[in-house]
């Protein structure tokens, strides 16, 4: 075997990243017939998974909704890999760089649930939904619907293609309660008219962690003949599901949230069909109109993270799509539980289990988001995000698979002490 062969094979597809992943094996095996919803309330599991982590003593960190570190067992790959694509240099950059990157698509695209030349490996999720808003072809007076509750990036590409093409953009605003699935799809069909070209929706809203029914808003838009983008940028790696199932024309994530990939990856899904409707963010080489290649040219960047995202998929792997989310579920309500009724605390996130999952908001009467983040971090050493708008006032509380119950214990004593 050449040198060549022996690199692209071994030293870039995980000879020896199980090795670190061992012991995680092993635990995990040791508690396999345990369903998950049973293991998510066993705090000695959680406290061996979150030996994986090294945590910053400091604060309690409750905004891992930004960007979900990497365990330790994934960084010490990532450095590897960053290690070895430096030893190499261009030898490596003009020879396997994107075999192996196609290798980690069919990674993504088995959780994923689609076809491999329906994904592209992005930079986070503002790119991967920005080059979909960016890139169709947009003419004066068409229109497109969208909530005020969508992350700001991908509003402030809207308004900029409405400065510059003319099209018009109709935002609605989703309630923190909704009553029901059809309440939330009926505000977006009333905004749906027959100039209207795409729809860009939430799988789950960043600020407040509601959970929408993307599948039914979808299939109604489609009744319509209107496209749907889906911002999953929180759902991936989050809770489980696939994303044909959502009948979306297209996804963006960033792999650097929930599935704890390098900070700089993200993916992009394009359903086959709609892929030469899409304009490249930066100028292709001749492509097939129906090749997602043709929309993954962004020059010369830090391939290593891309090869990181094989280990971050490994590590989801082991720990299994569904016990993630029922611990993340179940931390959630945890504390959301102790505190939804006290008089001067408002909860931003829907009480219904299928509306929601690790993510949740919560105000306190006479506090403003600011006031209440400062509060946590300086008097209690709890690290979070207030966020202030859109319908939405209160601190964004956002554990992973590391926290404990002891450290909402901390958060709940904190909400009823602040009166």
């Amino acid at each position: 075997m050449d040198k060549r062969t022996f690199l692209k094979n071994a030293g870039f597809l995980g000879i020896g990243s199980m090795m670190g992943l061992t012991r995680l094996n092993d635990l995990v095996a040791s508690v396999s017939e345990i369903p998950p919803a049973i293991l998510a309330e066993d705090e000695r599991f959680w406290a061996d998974i979150r030996k994986g982590y090294k945590l910053k003593p400091d604060y309690i960190n409750l905004e891992n909704g930004y960007y979900c570190f990497l365990p330790e067992q994934t960084l010490e790959r990532f450095i590897t890999h960053v290690r070895e694509v430096n030893y190499q240099g261009s030898y490596y950059m003009r020879t396997v760089q994107f075999e192996n990157k196609k290798k980690m698509v069919e990674k993504l695209a088995e959780i994923a649930g689609c076809s491999a030349d329906e994904l592209i490996i992005t930079r986070n999720a503002t790119e991967s939904l920005d080059m979909i808003i960016g890139g169709l072809d947009w003419n004066p007076g068409d229109e497109a619907v969208m909530a005020e509750q969508d992350y700001g990036a991908m509003l402030n590409m809207f308004r900029q293609i409405a400065e510059r093409y003319g099209m018009i953009n109709k935002i609605i605003s989703v309630p923190n309660h909704p009553g029901s699935d059809e309440e939330i799809v009926n505000l977006y069909a009333d905004a749906i008219t027959e100039k209207t070209k795409l729809l860009m929706v939430c799988h789950m809203i960043n600020i407040t962690g509601q959970v929408l029914p993307v599948r039914k808003i979808c299939d109604m838009a489609h009744s319509k003949g209107v496209q749907v983008m889906v911002d999953g940028a929180h759902s991936f790696a989050h809770f489980k599901f696939t994303i044909p199932e959502l009948h979306c024309d297209y996804f963006g994530t960033s792999l650097h949230k929930w599935l704890s990939a390098p900070l700089g990856a993200g993916m992009l899904y394009v359903k086959k069909e709609n892929i030469p409707k899409v304009w490249p963010l930066l100028a292709e080489a001749d492509r097939k109109p129906d090749d997602i290649s043709r929309l993954n040219h962004t020059g010369t960047h830090p391939v290593h993270t891309d090869l990181a995202i094989a280990d971050a998929i490994d590590y989801y792997n082991i720990i299994g799509a569904e016990r993630k989310e029922a611990r993340l579920r179940y931390l959630q309500h945890y504390w959301t539980d102790k505190v939804r009724n006290i008089p001067h605390i408002l909860l931003n996130t829907p009480a219904d289990p299928e509306r929601s999952c690790a993510i949740a908001n919560v105000g306190v009467s006479g506090m403003t988001p600011a006031e209440l983040a400062d509060t946590f971090l300086k008097k209690y050493r709890i690290y979070t995000v207030p966020i202030n708008g859109a319908g939405v006032h209160g601190c964004r509380i956002t554990p992973n698979v590391y926290t404990t119950t002891d450290d909402l214990d901390l958060l709940v004593k904190a909400l009823l002490a602040l009166k």
